[in-house]
């Protein structure tokens, strides 16, 4: 066969790998899923899904750095039996043939690639999910420019303003807020700007980096681990019985570091191991969380899909647009102007016969007198206009 899809030699298989990669994102949704509903009889659970990212990137990081310090593995790695090792090429000269051969060694991580490590799974993830929702933010205020109009100011406080003379005096603290305010926006459009070209590439490099490792191309299966220099090997059954006796001596060992009289000793040594064992709890729930997710989303999909299979059908057309009647009022070209006074529309209302947008007090007026859109010459009521609110 061209790729290995079995369980034997020490190289992991595609699937194992591509299993290991998901399961951060599958831990993200059954945990999302599950504040979300407690969320609703607690409301102080709020304020974690306010800060979602930063709630599981904390997470995710206390659980990376206790692995990648205890198995030389990240989470979800040693949950299929998968450890890290550094690699290392050497080469040796046959002085008889006079050929040279490059043998793979393997060796245990060293400190700086743990940090790495740590890095690319926890620190490169929270980066991206920010970026992803500053550019998800930024192309809703695009989309809504593109329906309102760029600087719409309906909702100022012009129409209180009496004059020229009634502009308040603004304070250094506003000018500094101002410009702050206009530093982020570029900012924000500087990301917008270039994150799609980063997600691309980054998608084509981690495509690329996984056909290569399917294909038995490579022994790397992310530019990550590229980088790192670091090959993902399947535990042996010795190493897996040596992971219980390691996390043992290290634990023991931290509990010898402790310093002080010997209640306080004591003290740190239970606070010391209920640490430990609320880690050890949360790993395991965490991994039932898992399972229990994917299960119930499997279940619920596929009953979905069963109860709604025979009632889907495609979409009606979109009506067609209404057309400018020849005696009508032309449209600005402007959208944000009103047709009938050609100003900045104010209070912006609908002809819902229509569809088109006037300021509230022109359209009253007219369609009270004219009983008509001034637009399609369509007959109206004043019942008929419908005031607009948007966020600003």
């Amino acid at each position: 066969m061209l790729f290995q899809v079995g369980g034997q030699g020490t190289r992991p298989t595609f699937f194992e790998m591509a299993a290991a990669q998901q399961l951060p994102s599958s831990l993200r949704a059954a945990l999302s899923y599950s504040l979300g509903v407690l969320a609703m009889r607690r409301s102080f659970l709020h304020k974690i899904l306010d800060f979602e990212d930063e709630f599981f990137a904390l997470l995710m990081l206390v659980l990376e750095t206790h692995s990648l310090r205890t198995s030389d593995a990240s989470f979800a790695e040693s949950l299929y039996g998968l450890r890290r090792r550094a690699l290392k090429i050497r080469v040796k000269n046959d002085n008889k043939r006079l050929e040279s051969s490059e043998e793979i060694h393997h060796s245990g991580l060293e400190k700086r690639q743990k940090i790495l490590s740590v890095a690319f799974l926890v620190i490169l993830p929270y980066l991206r999910s920010k970026l992803h929702a500053i550019y998800n933010k930024e192309r809703e205020v695009a989309l809504q420019a593109s329906l309102w109009g760029e600087g719409d100011e309906r909702f100022n406080t012009d129409y209180f303003d009496s004059g020229a003379n009634s502009i308040v005096s603004t304070s250094s603290s506003d000018t500094e807020g101002s410009a702050r305010e206009r530093l982020k926006k570029r900012i924000q459009k500087v990301v917008a700007a270039c994150y799609p070209w980063i997600h691309a590439g980054n998608e084509g490099l981690s495509f690329s980096y996984q056909l290569l490792y399917l294909l038995d191309a490579t022994g790397f299966y992310s530019f990550g681990l590229h980088a790192l220099g670091i090959h993902v090997c399947r535990a042996t059954g010795q190493e897996l019985m040596d992971t219980s006796s390691r996390i043992s001596k290290i634990r023991k060992h931290e509990r010898e570091r402790l310093r002080g009289p010997p209640w306080l000793k004591k003290v740190q040594g239970g606070l010391l191991s209920c640490a430990y064992a609320v880690l050890d709890y949360a790993q395991t729930g965490l991994i039932a969380a898992v399972f229990f997710f994917k299960m119930m989303e499997w279940w619920y999909q596929s009953a979905e899909e069963r109860m709604s299979a025979p009632t889907i059908y495609p979409p009606p057309l979109p009506p067609p647009a209404p057309k400018v009647a020849k005696d009508g009022i032309p449209l600005p070209p402007d959208r944000t102007l009103c047709p009938l006074c050609s100003q900045k529309r104010a209070n912006p209302s609908v002809v819902s016969v229509s569809g088109f947008v006037f300021c509230y007090s022109c359209i009253f007026k007219y369609v009270s007198q004219y009983k008509r859109c001034p637009v399609t010459l369509m007959p109206a009521t004043v019942d008929q206009i419908r005031r607009l609110f948007h966020d600003v």
